[in-house]
């Protein structure tokens, strides 16, 4: 009976978790118990902690979170992600319901941190021989460094529960696989789980180390494992979101009777932003008494190997070699390319225009379409050697993250890019090689080019591995500016370290750098906020940020923006007519502001209780 009654409330709770699935693993306490008996099993049995890491590249099924914002658009319009666009989210139809997916990953790391002292290492112990007493002190202090992986580990399903839901039941134990009834277990409270995460990182970043070691682990999971760096980014992270808006505001609930699961309070507000601040900034010390600083070159950070860089303090990588991000993302006029994440018009006037040489000698200024010298100059990077003291130039980070029409093209810049073939300028012209009216061709006029490997050639099947970026030091640069600037808006430190990311590659030979010029000195508080907002838009294009940040500023006017493109006609430099088009409306209510919990979840757990306006 006991048996029954944990099969029913496990699968209400874990949703569509298999019954037939769960009474397989009831039945098999044999292999239980090998797996926390045997070194190696539990070796695996850790790495498999890390497969619920979401991989953006693919965040719902070929669509990336950027098509939930304005950043992009999917080409493909029945596409699940469309949903969010539309304001077809509901109870029974969310793309990104995660809830079940994150729940079986905190089950799981409870049940791996339950068991750790039951790894039986005796028979190294015990042998007095030099090499095997070596052997027993490296594993022992491999088995104490997994609980704090696992902790880790397990904080980071939290958050990525807490940023979509607000306060989530908070299961921290392994409990009774018999005797628990899940359906049982109410919400927690925002604070409580904002606590709860922040806690776990704290306690787990004295006993991780600030580096990546490779070496130490099973070679089931290739890639970055979670170090010190990790577990303060993803406190910087929490507290960042926690001293936000969305997190403090609950005005737009609407009378909402259970606040506490979707808003803080009892803390004044600039105390929250000074938390997140010494966050990110504990993080940037430690960073640099390790000699961790920015990679000069951007665009490596999306490419091969990106694990191995310094800044990177967390990626997700698939270990296994593929092409289908490109199938997906090459433009239409190349062999196999779909073509589906077309960035927006939106972002591509985000990144700003620079006039003159050099960093400190430059300035910039944001694009405009109203200026004739901009819209002639729309995609520069480089310009022509002859008019070098006047040159007029984008932000090079357009170039490393967007494809654009070919015009750049000048004497001292060839704008070609492979695709697996020959080089040629992508034709996003009308009726150009990748333009309308071929089919699937973007809407908006450009391609994404953050994270595609250009090299891989699809009608030979060329294939690579590829790393999704998690944490990395430029967003804790971004998340101190942003949260210093709220509570102690002037200090020094607001500008340098946006600066920082700004001039990225300055001064030495990097392949991508990025060597825009320095904010301009006196900024009031609400500008420098603007800056750095728009900082973190073009910086951060692409990494799954964008969707969280205009929620937690409540930023309705760019949450509610029709989607942008361009229209290009003629088909030579001389030719070409650029003009802005409206290509799709979207549409935000203020009940997206948190997901929506299922309604198959409510039906059987008595203690959720949904969020507000739906």
């Amino acid at each position: 009976m006991k048996n029954i009654k944990y099969l029913i409330a496990l699968c209400a709770v874990f949703m569509t978790f298999s019954c037939q699935k769960l009474d397989r693993e009831i039945s098999t306490s044999i292999g239980r118990d090998l797996v926390d008996k045997v070194y190696i099993n539990k070796s695996r049995e850790i790495a498999n902690l890390y497969t619920g890491l979401p991989d953006g590249m693919f965040y719902m099924g070929n669509a990336m979170m950027a098509s939930a914002t304005d950043e992009a658009e999917h080409t493909d319009r029945n596409a699940s992600v469309q949903s969010f666009n539309t304001g077809g989210v509901n109870t029974v139809n969310n793309p990104d319901d995660v809830w079940f997916k994150y729940y079986r990953m905190i089950r799981a790391a409870n049940q791996a941190l339950v068991s750790l002292d039951k790894i039986d290492l005796n028979y190294l112990k015990n042998n007095p021989n030099a090499a095997a007493q070596t052997e027993f002190a490296t594993k022992s202090a491999e088995i104490k460094r997994w609980e704090f992986e696992a902790r880790v580990l397990r904080a980071y399903y939290y958050f990525e529960l807490v940023k979509r839901y607000g306060g989530v039941p908070l299961v921290k134990e392994s409990l009774s696989l018999v005797d628990t009834d899940f359906s049982q277990i109410p919400r927690a409270s925002l604070d409580e789980c904002i606590k709860f995460i922040v806690n776990e990182c704290d306690v787990s970043a004295p006993q991780l180390p600030p580096y990546a070691d490779l070496t130490a682990y099973d070679a089931s999971l290739i890639g970055r494992r979670v170090n010190k760096y990790t577990a303060m980014a993803l406190k910087s992270r929490m507290l960042l979101y926690a001293a936000s808006d969305l997190f403090n505001n609950p005005s737009w609930a609407g009378g909402y009777s259970k606040p506490e699961f979707i808003s803080l309070s009892g803390v004044p507000r600039a105390k929250r932003w000074e938390d997140a601040a010494n966050a990110a900034k504990s993080l940037i010390d430690v960073a640099t008494a390790n000699g961790v600083g920015l990679n000069p070159n951007y665009r490596d950070l999306f490419l091969l190997n990106n694990f191995n860089i310094g800044e990177v303090f967390l990626t997700v990588n698939t270990s296994t070699a593929s092409n289908q991000f490109e199938r997906n993302n090459y433009p239409v006029g190349y062999p196999s390319g779909g073509g589906l994440t077309t960035p927006t018009q939106n972002l591509v006037d985000a990144y700003e225009v620079k006039t003159g040489t050099g960093v400190t000698t430059a300035t910039s200024t944001e694009f405009d379409w109203a200026n004739a010298t901009h819209v002639t100059n729309i995609y520069n990077f480089i310009a022509p050697a002859s008019t070098v003291a006047t040159s007029v130039t984008r932000d090079p980070r357009l170039n490393y993250n967007i494809v654009t029409n070919g015009i750049a093209n000048t004497p001292t810049n060839s704008y070609g890019v492979t695709f697996g073939t020959t080089a040629r300028f992508v034709q996003t012209y009308i009726n150009g090689l990748d333009a309308a009216p071929k089919a699937n061709a973007s809407r908006t006029g450009y391609y994404i080019r953050k994270y595609v490997q250009e090299g891989l050639n699809l009608s030979n099947n060329n294939t690579a591995v590829h790393n999704w970026v998690l944490f990395r030091l430029s967003e804790v640069y971004l998340n101190y500016a942003e949260a210093l600037n709220e509570y102690n808006p002037g200090n020094a430190d607001i500008a340098k370290y946006v600066n920082l990311v700004r001039s990225r590659g300055s001064g030495v030979t990097a392949t991508s750098p990025v060597s825009m010029p320095p904010l301009p000195v006196g900024l009031s508080q609400s500008a420098m906020q603007a800056r750095i907002r728009n900082e973190r838009r073009v910086e951060l294009a692409f990494e799954d940020h964008r969707y969280w940040d205009l929620r937690r500023w409540m930023d309705e006017t760019n949450l509610k923006a029709d989607v942008l493109g361009v229209s290009i006609t003629g088909n030579t430099r001389n030719t070409f007519v650029h003009n802005k088009v409206k290509v799709e409306e979207r549409v935000f209510s203020s009940k997206m502001y948190f997901y929506p919990i299922a309604y198959s979840e409510l039906t059987v757990a008595k203690g959720l209780v949904q969020n507000p306006l739906w």
